[in-house]
């Protein structure tokens, strides 16, 4: 212990994207001393990369927007298996959070009169995503970040936790290692906020970067915490697929939002072949009506199919791919330049334009670009409080992607941006709550030495198992037997690989010294890959229906007495249980306003 240093706060926030900086904020605005600890530099988090914009419903295109649509859209979208009161929270909460945030200094695009402009995405019923351009997510870390500094919240970078104390039942704050000097941080805390993000690096093909490989699903899990819904993985539906260095690398949805349509190897716009029924007086079933939408009176006409939700897209381009109908690289077509005029496109999507160019070879001004599915984004997560986000372990919050319950088995495009501000607000501010008056609860000696032992194992074995090639069969096994299509053979498969890998996991080893060693940082995040690979595996054999992202070829119908039922990934012993719970049903005007319309 005399070689570990400690720090002390009310309140510890793990992760610095918009959920743990919007936390991290608002715990210091009640009066908490806050420590803010990122895996990587400060600024450098996930939410950079989600480009399309802020889905809130705040009327400045269509005034007939309201949060009752935006609920009715994401209940839909969600499949009806969303925790209905988060789903109404974040409807009801997000303009007021995006007003905020322009108040803080975030510069939206905006409309002619001067409003903040909002534009059309996948699943939304008006066009509601605030935006900056297409690097929405920057804008929004740039103006938290500078916020959160100045508020006076500690920054602890380069710093990665790998375990949570839990003291008389509540969490006490978090054991970390230092990436430059390989030396260990304990943390005391009255209270813990997790927004570590997501789980997209258990797979071959992910739009996600290094830092998502499940951290805080492991670490609230480890803990005693439920996980929910971890069987609900997004697949989005484009990503990247040529050249192979930059496969999976994210299109944002914003260019179909500006009119880009989905071909085939025939040319044929595919999209009209797969509006599911429930959604066919919504979207166009003809190619005129469809470029009346995107340049004419939206009031008037349907939405183009390219604007289903993600979900449904992802399955048509996998089923056109699979019945040989791909691109040469496999994948399909997306296409906006027949759409739109060249300075259009440069002025809305000048991230797409110059990723493309540089990435690729391909300007999109001029030809298509080659997309396909890639893993995106965890709708499951730690089940959390709707009204204040604390978990199943007292002290232990979570915000962001990786609480689970707000998006039912499917998000709908821009949710995400708007959750991580509603939900990193209410973890915030119930975190210090809960932190005041209370001092941080000691944590054991033995405890911390047990964990940094184990942590330091893999140095005693340099002789053992290559952990980069662990990761690599582990994200080979999932991406092959619990992707975007699966099967009760497949999955059983998968499960029998993921405990075969956590044996080999077990005796990996690493050279070298503690200071910025890779191969260590990759031995330790195997634990929570193969956790949360684990948690998605069993919750996907436990649902035995097709449903939002989870797509079961041998069970391809929902099952309506599943649409309530919510499986529960928790720790029992030293393995992972799935047991069933029901959440509870919609209020009766809540479930009107679904099925009526609002």
């Amino acid at each position: 212990m005399a070689d570990i240093q400690q720090h002390e706060h009310d309140v510890i926030v793990v992760g610095a994207g918009g959920a743990g900086l919007r936390a991290a904020i608002e715990a210091r605005a009640q009066g908490a001393r806050v420590g803010l600890i990122c895996k990587s530099l400060l600024g450098k988090a996930h939410t950079v990369m989600a480009e399309g914009g802020a889905a809130a419903a705040l009327g400045t295109v269509f005034s007939e927007d309201n949060w009752r649509v935006h609920f009715r859209d994401t209940m839909r979208g969600g499949k009806m298996h969303n925790n209905w009161r988060m789903a109404q929270i974040h409807a009801q909460e997000s303009p007021d959070r995006v007003r905020e945030l322009e108040a803080w200094g975030a510069l939206f695009d905006r409309t002619p009169d001067g409003r903040i402009n909002q534009r059309p995405f996948g699943g939304h019923t008006y066009s509601r995503l605030a935006h900056v351009g297409d690097r929405t997510g920057l804008e929004m870390i740039r103006v938290l970040q500078d916020k959160a500094v100045h508020s006076g919240v500690d920054v602890f970078m380069e710093c990665t936790v790998v375990r949570l104390p839990v003291v008389d039942g509540r969490a006490a704050g978090a054991l970390a290692y230092w990436k430059d000097s390989g030396r260990f941080v304990l943390f005391n805390a009255g209270a813990v906020v997790l927004a570590t993000g997501g789980i997209g690096k258990g797979w071959q093909i992910t739009s996600n970067s290094w830092e998502y490989t499940g951290d805080g699903h492991a670490l609230a899990c480890d803990a005693g915490a439920d996980l929910i819904d971890m069987e609900f993985v997004q697949f989005h539906p484009t990503g990247m697929v040529w050249p192979p260095s930059v496969n999976g690398i994210l299109v944002t949805e914003g260019v179909r939002g500006e009119g880009g349509i989905l071909t085939n190897s025939t040319g044929r716009r595919f999209m009209f072949d797969y509006v599911p029924d429930m959604f066919k007086g919504d979207f166009a079933d003809t190619e005129k009506e469809a470029q009346a939408w995107v340049t004419g009176d939206r009031k008037k006409n349907r939405r183009p199919p390219e604007l289903l939700t993600r979900d449904v897209v992802a399955r048509a381009i996998t089923r056109e791919v699979k019945e040989g109908r791909g691109s040469p690289h496999g994948g399909v077509f997306l296409d906006i330049a027949t759409k739109r005029d060249a300075e259009y496109i440069k002025k809305k999507l000048p991230s797409m334009y110059h990723q493309f160019k540089e990435l690729a070879g391909v300007d999109i001004t001029r030809e298509p670009m080659e997309v396909g599915p890639t893993t995106h984004y965890a709708m499951g997560g730690v089940k959390v409080d709707a009204e204040t986000q604390e978990a199943t372990v007292p002290g232990l919050y979570a915000a962001g992607e990786v609480a689970g319950g707000m998006h039912g088995a499917n998000r709908l495009g821009g949710n995400s941006l708007s959750d991580l501000l509603v939900f990193g607000r209410r973890a915030g501010a119930a975190a210090a709550t809960a932190a005041r008056n209370r001092k941080p609860a000691p944590v054991s000696d033995a405890w911390v030495q047990q964990v940094v032992n184990e942590a330091l194992a893999p140095f005693s074995r340099p002789n053992g198992e290559n952990p980069y090639q662990v990761q690599a069969d582990l994200q080979k096994a999932m991406q092959a037997d619990a992707g975007i299509v699966r099967d009760k053979a497949g999955l059983e498969a998968a499960l029998a690989a993921v405990e075969k890998l956590k044996r080999r996991a077990a005796g990996v080893g690493v050279i070298g010294s503690r200071e910025y060693n890779p191969g260590w940082s990759t031995a330790l995040d195997l634990r929570s890959l193969l956790t949360v690979s684990e948690a998605v595996t069993r919750a996907a054999l436990a649902r035995t229906e097709s449903r939002g992202g989870h797509t079961r070829i041998d069970r391809p119908d929902s099952d309506p007495a599943q649409e309530r039922v919510q499986y529960v990934v928790h720790k029992d012993g030293d393995r992972l249980a799935v047991r069933a719970e029901r959440q509870p049903d919609l209020p009766a005007d809540l479930a009107k306003l679904i099925k009526d319309g609002a």
